[in-house]
């Protein structure tokens, strides 16, 4: 790869992204003048905002509902002018323009999308599906264009290829590659879109006209959702807006791009003055998922190799590689529910997938006892909550469950109290077992310098109290017939911030391994405001939420703070950012660290997930993204895969993905992580 300098890296294009926008200009009905000056305008709207794509409504030029005035070839006339002026001012502007106008060709008018790009009409595609039923009747004027493939057409003086076997790509822009289908199209049972597809085209454009009636809109969603995400692909749709005639019909101008099933922008409906709505469309992921998804490839070749079934047209695009800013929603919390109508929906299917993997585990163990470690720590918390959950869906009394606190070196009275607390909050049979007096003999026979006096605290003082922890808990299961709940969660498993072999990282079932820490945070708030539990054990859930997140291992004096994990290894929410990215997609390195940056770069922009307390709201700059990238990237790729190789059972939570090695990742334990810092670090800048 090219190395960028600090400029390129900031420019949306560089990283694989498309400016797409839907388009709702000013009509008339049959005043073909005024609707060309309305998509030139528009035009020149969407050239401002250095938008690659603009997606018009069907029949923009001569409005769509004129019914027996298509045929009139006073009006067909008008319109070739008017395509060829539309042309001519398209030669100054970077967008390309997908415009819709009724076209004569060997004696039949066909509806059509016209592709016109700086001057030049790349191609003209006809409308395959034409409605004729109920207020429908387009085929009492149009021709189908299903069988048309590889012809030309004579429009606007100019001849341009014609047919629906046309994809589209920009030659100096990797991944913009777009297919057009009208209307009608995506309401079949299988749309030209889905071929187009399967062909190579990333970006799926519809332009439709579409009365309004009650209901409507949500199934044009449905179907935008749904064809972007069978399709694997962006879908950008545009109806027509108020001003066409309303003799028997009305229309609400509604505008929608989605990628891969998540809308990215929506255009306000029943508007009166023109609409522009843009986003920011990521090819690159959309390659990606299809890389992956091997279905989509199978679907290809069963269907013969479409792409030799498609006439591609390639253009020379010219895109601007200037900062021109990021149009797109992009998630500081990736992990995390972000649908508010379906947010109690989401937490609840991710609390309880948890809760019915440990129900199912326990009967199928037939064990009489759950052993857990409960520190007063954010994952122990969640595990314990978790089991409570899976005793009573059981019908067991929670004193099934045996919970054990056990302080060591550098346990903190409040943590140790909010483990005491909840443990007789939640009803559980609680113990305590001091680790010290094991920890000290132990260390004592290493001929560790702790032992003899000396402040030492080095990874095996650490590991010794967390090694003792889990095996006495392993023991404490065998002894009481028992099983041990793992603890750890997700983003610990990534960082490798689990002692490997008898330690955290080890148990019988760990129900956190599916759940990154920020979701776990999330979750516990989610039980809160959802009444899962009493009032007694809500406050104590939200005194662990506001507890410093730290492992505890080592001793602290007046002088010194509170160990903490986040100054270690880097905010918990950059590497869960960090981790989706990379593992879910797989992103070059200098990708996530630009996604990153707009989603963090302003702590007033963007939304934040439901419930997130402002006093935790924080910003990020790019120089500290890349230092926490860089440790993430050795952490994950070097350092810790051979924990993961030994993982024990968990489920699935997110689909987001697991680290499972007999799930979603499989990965050498002896790997190096040079490509990727190497990407890192020739392609980011310090600050």
């Amino acid at each position: 790869m090219r190395a960028m300098g600090s400029k390129t890296f900031y420019s949306m294009h560089r990283h694989g992204f498309v400016r797409v926008a839907t388009s709702t200009p000013r009509v008339k009905p049959a005043d073909v003048a005024f609707n060309r000056d309305s998509v030139i305008e528009e035009a020149k709207r969407a050239d401002a905002a250095n938008v690659d794509l603009v997606v018009y409504p069907e029949l923009c030029v001569s409005s769509y509902a004129i019914d027996d005035l298509h045929m009139q070839d006073a009006l067909l006339g008008a319109v070739d002018e008017a395509v060829a002026d539309i042309v001519a001012a398209s030669e100054t502007l970077s967008p390309v323009l997908l415009i819709g106008a009724p076209l004569r060709h060997s004696g039949r008018l066909y509806n059509c999308a016209i592709v016109v790009a700086r001057g030049e009409i790349l191609g003209v595609v006809p409308k395959s599906f034409l409605p004729n039923y109920r207020e429908y009747y387009e085929k009492r004027w149009f021709a189908h264009g299903r069988d048309i493939a590889g012809e030309i057409i004579r429009v606007a003086g100019r001849e341009a290829p014609f047919g629906s076997d046309l994809i589209f790509e920009a030659s100096d822009l990797p991944g913009f590659v777009f297919h057009v289908e009208i209307c009608e199209d995506y309401w079949a049972p299988i749309p030209p879109s889905s071929s187009a597809a399967l062909a190579g085209a990333t970006i799926l454009a519809n332009l439709s006209a579409s009365n309004i009636v009650i209901g409507k809109s949500d199934d044009r969603h449905m179907l935008c959702r749904a064809q972007s995400t069978r399709a694997v692909a962006a879908y950008a749709y545009s109806a027509a807006a108020p001003g066409e005639s309303t003799t028997d019909l009305a229309w609400d101008g509604q505008g929608a791009i989605y990628e891969l099933g998540d809308m990215m922008a929506e255009a306000g409906r029943f508007s009166l003055e023109p609409l522009l709505t843009v986003a920011d469309i990521d090819t690159g992921r959309i390659l990606g998922e299809r890389m992956r998804f091997g279905t989509f490839n199978d679907a290809a070749d069963h269907l013969g190799r479409p792409e030799h079934d498609f006439r591609r047209v390639t253009f020379e695009h010219q895109p601007s590689m200037d900062d021109i800013g990021l149009i797109r929603p992009v998630r500081r919390f990736p992990y995390v529910p972000n649908r508010k109508s379906h947010l109690d929906q989401d937490c609840y299917e991710a609390f309880n997938i948890q809760v019915e993997g440990l129900r199912r585990r326990l009967e199928a163990t037939g064990s009489e006892h759950m052993v857990i470690g409960v520190s007063g720590g954010l994952d122990s918390t969640h595990a314990l909550i978790v089991a409570a959950k899976a005793c009573d869906r059981l019908g067991l009394p929670r004193e099934t469950i045996l919970g054990f606190t056990m302080p060591g070196f550098a346990t903190g009275e409040a943590t140790k109290g909010n483990a005491w607390k909840l443990m007789n909050a939640l009803g559980i049979k609680a113990e305590e077992i001091d680790i010290r007096p094991a920890a000290t003999q132990m260390l004592s026979d290493m001929g560790h310098p702790f032992a003899g006096g000396e402040p030492v605290y080095d990874v095996a003082f650490e590991n010794v109290q967390a090694g003792l922890r889990t095996d006495y808990l392993f023991r404490l299961a065998n002894q009481r017939k028992g099983f041990v709940i793992g603890t750890g969660d997700l983003s610990e498993l990534a960082l490798g911030w689990c002692t490997y072999g008898v330690g955290d990282q080890m148990s019988h079932y760990n129900v956190n391994a599916g759940v990154p820490k920020t979701l776990i945070q999330y979750l516990i708030r989610w039980t809160v405001s959802s009444g899962q539990f009493d009032a007694e054990t809500d406050k104590i859930l939200t005194s662990i939420l506001n507890t410093e997140i730290s492992p505890e291992l080592v001793p602290t004096t007046e002088e010194e703070e509170l160990q903490s994990t986040e100054d270690k290894i880097g905010p918990y929410e950059l590497n869960d950012f960090f981790l989706f990215h990379i593992m879910r997609y797989g992103l070059p390195p200098s990708k996530v660290a630009f996604l990153c940056w707009h989603a963090w770069k302003d702590v007033n922009a963007g939304l934040w997930p439901i419930g997130f307390p402002e006093t935790a709201r924080k910003q990020y700059d790019l120089a500290t993204i890349r230092k926490w990238l860089e440790s993430f990237l050795w952490r994950f790729f070097a350092f810790s895969q051979f924990k993961r190789s030994a993982l024990p059972n968990g489920p699935k939570v997110s689909a987001g993905g697991s680290l499972s090695p007999r799930g979603d990742w499989r990965a050498p334990s002896d790997a190096s992580a040079q490509p990727w810092l190497d990407e890192l670090r020739r392609n980011v800048p310090d600050a």
